[in-house]
Formats: structure tokens, C-alpha cells, sequence
């Protein structure tokens, strides 16, 4: 791995512009805007069944859920280590064997979720880890909010982009994401992804594969989503149609998104993809059940997370 990629990520820590929020926060002596610091921080470490089938396999994608998000989303499913900071600081010597742990319990890949603010200790882990023979292709896991310029950093370190895109224009981003510029920032990290990789292909264990949440009343605008998918990245790129919406947390009292989405919208969004010719996945009801798995050779981390809060609260915006 190249040193200069880990000297780039390392002074992000110094003055941190590693995702578009552009804190510039001295990560050692204070939390960024997503609420990591100067270690990695995690919620959990499992083999995860319910990823898209080539990124799971039968054996499970070695997922590590990593605490701190760059998203306010007001329907998050995580919202418990990615807004409020619940999980655990780990140095790098241990990160490194938790992915190795992970490869020897016979994971398909290494899915790391929401990493970008852990990415600094991240790749110094995956280093070291591969001079002691992990091979796992790696997932980057994502909202898609991500700097272009730190997406080029990772560029041949990051074999799948797992990425969503959620709404169409900046404003719904910011409505519900409290994001000011979701549509704007994410499409051009989206080309970027693309550029590097090019649409997956189970063969090589390589590309970007793109999520689309679909939310009721149509407030995602998922044909457009799809339009941007099929004209401006291409009509290869797999895209997984995602009907898991649940209104949790402030998304209970919005009028628009305050209630699960009906099948018929649903199932508007899958008529549009076969319409344009799009490739991928949807969901049954028996996809919706998300199988994950703790791994015995990772239950140390998992132990601690039952018995430890955060070492440092998140701070508030």
C-alpha cells in the first residue's frame, strides 16, 4: 500500500476535510462533525447475510458497523452509533485483526459501513493486515457523500463500491438528511466511483453497485435516481431497489415520509428499471428479514460494546 496514501489520510487527523463537511477539526484533541476522534470507533462486528448476494455469498460479508455519520438523516435505522456515538475505540493493531479475524471465520469480502471518518486508522489496519495475509475483497459502504478528492485516495484499495443514492435534489437532502448539498455532492462521488471501477462483476469481485431507498410519496424521485444512474453512470451498474423504509424517530410525525411505503409505489419504482433496462436486485418480504451473524473470534469487541458506552459523546450541532 502506498505510503503516501497512508501520510494523506494521517494528516486529515491535523485538519480533517475528509468528507464534504469540511470540519477542518485537529482530530487529536477534539471530536470531528461526525463525531469520531483519533480512533477508529465501532458499534459491532458480525457476517452479515443480508447484503446484496454477491457482496454476502453463503458465508456472510465480514461486516464492521463503524460509529459516526456526516448524515442527519431523521429516519436513520442506526441511529444509535451513527448520531448518538455509541461504540467502542480500538487501536489499529487490534482493527488489523479484526479483519483478519473476519477473513479466517471464511467471510466473502470485507464490508466496511459508513468508514470514511475511520478511513485514517482504516488503512493503516488494512496494512498492516496484509502483510499477514488478508486478501478479502474490500466493500466501501456507503451514503455517498463522500470528497471526490478522498475518493481518488482510496483508488485500487476499494474493490466494491456499495453506495446509495437517496434523493434527486439538494433540497429534499436537506430536509431530511440535514445535508445542504446531497444531490450536487453525491453525483459527481458517484461518477468518481464509477471511473475507478466501473460496473460490478461477480467474476472479479469488482464495481460499483448502487442502492436506491425508495420512500413514500414519491419524495426520493427514484426515476430520476434512476434516470442519473442509466445516463450518467451507465445502464450496467447494478442497482438494488431497497422497500425496507421504516418510520423511526422525528420520521413518525413528517406528513410525507410518516408511514411505511405501500406496494404499488414499490413496485412503480421496479416497473421504471425494467423499462430502462436496468440490472440488479429487489426485495420480497423474505429479503426484508436481514440475517447477522457474531462471529467467535470477533466476540471480544462484541463484548465490550454490551459493557461500554462511548468514550466521548457526540457533539451536538
Amino acid at each position: 500500500m502506498d505510503e503516501r496514501v497512508r501520510e494523506w489520510f494521517r494528516k486529515n487527523l491535523l485538519s480533517c476535510k475528509l468528507c464534504p463537511r469540511n470540519c477542518e477539526v485537529d482530530r487529536r484533541s477534539k471530536l470531528g462533525w461526525c463525531g469520531v476522534g483519533d480512533k477508529a470507533k465501532l458499534s459491532s462486528v458480525v457476517l452479515h447475510f443480508g447484503e446484496e448476494p454477491p457482496v454476502s455469498g453463503e458465508s456472510g460479508a465480514g461486516t464492521v458497523f463503524f460509529t459516526g455519520c456526516n448524515m442527519r438523516c431523521i429516519y436513520c435505522q442506526n441511529m444509535n452509533f451513527s448520531q448518538k456515538g455509541l461504540g467502542v475505540e480500538v487501536d489499529v493493531e487490534e482493527l488489523a485483526e479484526i479483519f483478519l479475524d473476519l477473513q479466517k471465520s471464511g467471510a466473502k469480502t470485507l464490508n466496511l459501513v459508513t468508514p470514511t471518518a475511520n478511513m485514517p486508522f482504516v488503512i493503516d489496519a488494512l496494512f498492516m493486515a496484509k502483510e499477514k495475509g488478508f486478501n478479502l475483497p474490500i466493500v466501501y459502504n456507503t451514503s455517498s457523500y463522500e470528497n471526490v478528492e478522498t475518493l481518488r485516495m482510496l483508488e485500487g484499495i476499494v474493490d466494491i463500491y456499495l453506495a446509495d443514492i437517496r434523493y434527486a435534489d439538494d433540497e429534499t437532502g436537506m430536509k431530511y438528511s440535514k445535508v445542504p448539498d446531497y444531490f450536487t455532492i453525491t453525483s459527481r462521488a458517484l461518477i468518481e466511483m464509477h471511473r475507478q471501477v466501473g460496473p460490478f462483476k461477480e467474476e472479479r469481485m469488482k464495481g460499483l453497485i448502487v442502492r436506491h431507498l425508495v420512500l413514500p410519496n414519491n419524495v426520493a424521485q427514484s426515476e430520476r435516481v434512476l434516470d442519473f444512474i442509466f445516463f450518467s453512470l451507465s445502464p450496467t451498474v447494478p442497482v438494488s431497489i431497497m422497500s425496507q423504509y421504516n418510520p423511526v424517530f422525528s420520521a413518525r410525525f413528517d406528513p410525507l415520509i410518516g408511514r411505511r411505503i405501500s406496494a404499488e409505489e414499490y413496485e412503480r419504482v421496479i416497473e421504471y428499471a425494467l423499462k430502462l433496462g436496468l440490472c440488479g436486485w429487489i426485495q420480497t418480504e423474505e429479503k426484508k428479514k436481514v440475517t447477522v451473524k457474531p462471529i467467535e473470534s470477533t466476540h471480544k469487541i462484541n463484548e465490550k460494546l454490551r459493557s461500554r458506552t462511548a468514550t466521548k459523546p457526540l457533539p451536538t450541532q
